[in-house]
């Protein structure tokens, strides 16, 4: 049963993916024809600030949804406050208004207006509450001057300048339709539509749904543009002007090249086509109507969203529970055993745990859970250490909501997901009546894999036996000291603290580590200005001067540099022992588990995408590694170095994790130096439609093996080697010398064809059992269970 509910919560998920997509496209046109100049010159200006404003509105939207769905606005019902929510503020009573109106005016909804006023005001009122009935949330989300362009007024403006744009009802009505809304099958077959209940969605889903639009960047037509579905089945924008300026012959590659495929019908048609009109009748079904409602092209100067290549190339696969919750219990497990069964709440609490690729959260809510439910056991033995519960909450959102203060950690290279792992934690650990839990200090953005250790930034050098320089590494060193203080207040802060206290404390912390920070980042902008390690050392070296070539460092040449470089790159490095100073200042320092699912990226599209200087600093970084592994290996790596000592990471990879260059760069030099892989379950099949196949790896950090047997595919094994087998082999076997100069291919098999499974041979046809038994084992590491006849 419960898998058959998760399957279906996988479905809805996938269809409302696609259809928050589309209400962030109508979101988009909706505000641009209510505020055309403003919009035009933030998408050509500022772009990711228009396109997060964008997202953070819909971000709102669910968050208000959930928690009316789940009784929890306003927070105080009596004397009529809840039927004023009801009658003038709830979005569910605003969606079914706009659906009578429609009704009765379905060719004026476009000239209609209100709604947005309404979600104005309860984006207001959420932020900062409203005294014995909707309690203050705080927190950038609803903040109206994050985004003031929502609001009609200029970044920096005054509150009162607010001016509500004339956005039409009908705008809101569909993308509050794409919201509450899916498509289901009525009992004799017909396609309807289906209210959808937030209450019944796990977070991880409803965080899933707002993955499916990251990656997205603000750009301005610079012709008639129309969106087409690409291989991803994501829109992509083309210009008509110039696809009709390519020879007729040239035009099918020309948009092959931009990842669109035509069938032969289209490809003729767009081949004869003689003007845009032409065109846009020939690409048919091909356009993308969640971006070109009605085949409808846009003209040059108007904002559009466009897929960054790095979305396009990665695709969104999010985590569905179903792999989560085995994953995050299977490292939790020995962090548990170590504590013991009758562990304190305190030493609960002590145990942390790290996303580096957080996404959306998905891995972090279920931490949650398993560490919250283990902290209610604690309390529940050692009852005199048991909190007092605030009377809005109960033992369980008690409980996740420490934990995700003290226990919690993730990072993401996108800020944008960084923000939506923090809605997907809040809603996990909604109170009725407290603002939302402070997660600034834990949920940070930055590259997991590009960055310097404390002692690095004390040498202000990527080569970690360089000695520090002596003045500057006492500064460091006083400076994190001051920041884990500042950062140990903040984690064990009580629950009466409010935001604004933490938020407080939280600046001044960040203001002690960003002289470190500067300097961390400054040296790994030196490290990517050049490709020749001489011109990088005297990138390096100008560094070096600017903090000892005087009485005190040149901050403003190194906060420039530092600045620059993420500008750049659209990223910014993550220095893990001064982000996290706790985690690493501690007997044992290290992560207690790592659980993830760290971006796919083949060998060839590495350097690619990341360029060539973060292939040569991962090699730098990591002994005996090579340019040719798969990224995930580097993410093996990471985590390793991360874990403390009887630490588990839990990362989910592609199957080349166990396979050649990617096993040699990853798993082999783990292996070799004091890593066990405790779980291994290759080949996992995606949950949901995506045709992805993974595998899934444990690693126990520990100079021992582990007392218990690891576990391989379901199944006791003696001991888990680097290609994924049962075996003490991780390396590959070396070339005799005796057959050096001679040269034989061997056997090879090509693929899977005309292979079988004994079991199921036997179960087809017991008169092939004499058959079936002469057939001899397939010797091939993706499919090892397979038998063929030779």
């Amino acid at each position: 049963m419960q898998k058959l509910s998760r399957e279906a919560q996988n479905e809805v998920s996938e269809k409302l993916s696609s259809q928050v997509l589309e209400a962030l496209y109508e979101l988009l046109r909706g505000i641009h024809r209510a505020n055309p100049g403003r919009i035009e010159a933030l998408a050509s200006n500022d772009p990711h600030h228009l396109y997060e404003g964008l997202l953070t509105c819909l971000m709102r939207l669910v968050f208000l949804l959930y928690a009316e769905d789940r009784d929890l606005l306003p927070t105080h019902k009596e004397g009529g406050l809840g039927e004023l929510w009801e009658q003038g503020y709830s979005i569910k009573t605003l969606y079914s208004r706009l659906l009578d109106d429609e009704a009765l005016n379905p060719d004026t909804m476009d000239e209609r207006r209100g709604a947005w006023g309404q979600l104005l005001a309860v984006f207001r009122i959420v932020h900062e509450g409203y005294p014995d009935w909707v309690a203050r949330r705080g927190g950038k989300l609803f903040d109206p001057h994050a985004f003031a362009f929502l609001e009609g007024r200029g970044q920096g403006s005054a509150k009162e300048a607010v001016e509500v744009l004339p956005v039409s009802d009908g705008t809101i009505l569909r993308i509050l339709h794409g919201l509450m809304t899916v498509e289901g099958r009525s009992l004799d077959g017909q396609k309807v539509r289906e209210r959808l209940s937030y209450r019944a969605l796990d977070v991880e889903s409803i965080g899933s749904v707002y993955e499916t639009v990251m990656g997205f960047t603000a750009r301005s037509a610079g012709e008639r543009m129309i969106a087409l579905k690409d291989e991803k089945k994501l829109p992509n924008f083309i210009g008509l002007e110039t696809l009709l300026a390519q020879k007729p012959a040239d035009r099918q590659k020309w948009l092959k090249d931009q990842s669109i495929k035509l069938s032969t019908k289209q490809a003729a048609a767009v081949k004869a086509a003689i003007d845009v009109d032409g065109l846009i009748e020939a690409l048919g079904n091909a356009v993308d109507e969640r971006a070109s409602p009605r085949a409808t092209s846009i003209g040059a100067g108007v904002p559009y969203l466009q897929p960054t290549d790095e979305r396009r190339r990665s695709g969104s696969h999010y985590t569905p529970r179903s792999l989560t919750e085995p994953i995050v219990h299977d490292a939790l497990e020995p962090a548990f055993e170590r504590i013991g069964a009758n562990a304190s709440p305190e030493a609960v609490l002590s145990l942390k745990v790290l996303d580096p690729a957080c996404g959306s959260g998905a891995f972090l809510v279920e931490a949650c859970r398993q560490l919250g439910a283990r902290l209610e056991q604690a309390w529940d033995m050692h009852k005199a250490e048991k909190p007092t519960i605030p009377p809005d909450e109960d033992e369980v959102i008690h409980a996740r909501r420490l934990v995700a203060q003290r226990c919690l950690y993730g990072v993401d290279r996108n800020p944008m997901a960084v923000d939506l792992a923090r809605l997907s934690l809040w809603l996990a650990t909604l109170a009725r009546e407290h603002e939302f839990s402070f997660l600034d200090h834990a949920m940070k953005a930055g590259d997991s894999l590009v960055g310097l250790t404390q002692t690095e930034i004390e040498a202000a050098n990527w080569d970690d036996s360089k000695p520090g320089l002596p003045l500057y590494r006492q500064l460091i060193r006083d400076e994190v000291r001051k920041a884990l203080e500042g950062r140990e207040a903040i984690r064990t802060a009580p629950d009466d603290v409010t935001r604004a206290i933490q938020e407080a404390r939280h600046r001044r912390v960040e203001e002690e580590v960003e002289p470190a920070r500067q300097v961390g980042d400054a040296v790994i902008a030196a490290f990517f200005s050049a490709d020749k390690a001489k011109a990088r050392e005297q990138a390096r070296t100008g560094v070096e001067s600017w903090i000892t070539a005087n009485l005190k460092p040149e901050w403003e040449r190194i906060e420039s540099a530092a600045r620059r470089f993420r500008t750049d790159q659209g990223w910014r490095p993550f220095h893990w022992q001064i982000e996290f100073p706790e985690v690493f200042r501690r007997d044992n320092p290290g992560f207690d588990a790592i659980v993830g699912n760290p971006p796919f990226a083949q060998k060839n599209l590495v350097a690619q995408s990341y360029g060539p200087s973060f292939v040569d600093l991962m090699l730098i970084q990591h002994s005996r590694a090579n340019g040719k592994a798969d990224l995930c290996a580097f993410f093996f790596r990471r985590a390793f170095q991360l874990l403390r000592r009887d630490g588990v990471f839990g990362l989910i990879a592609t199957n080349t994790i166990g396979q050649g260059d990617t096993r040699e760069a990853g798993l082999q030099q783990i292996c070799e130096n004091g890593g066990h892989i405790a779980v291994a379950r290759r080949r996992t099949k995606w949950p949901g439609s995506a045709a992805v196949t993974v595998s899934v790896v444990h690693v126990r950090k520990s100079p021992m093996a582990a007392t218990s047997e690891p576990m391989l595919d379901g199944k006791r094994v003696s001991r888990i080697s680097a290609f994924l087998f049962e075996g003490e082999q991780d390396a590959t076997a070396g070339a005799l010398i005796s057959n050096r100069g001679r040269c034989f291919h061997g056997v090879d098999p090509s693929g899977v064809g005309f292979t079988f499974r004994r079991h199921r041979a036997r179960r087809a046809s017991p008169a092939c059992d004499a058959r079936v038994d002469r057939a001899q084992p397939r010797l091939c590491p993706t499919h090892p269970s397979l038998y063929r006849w030779f």
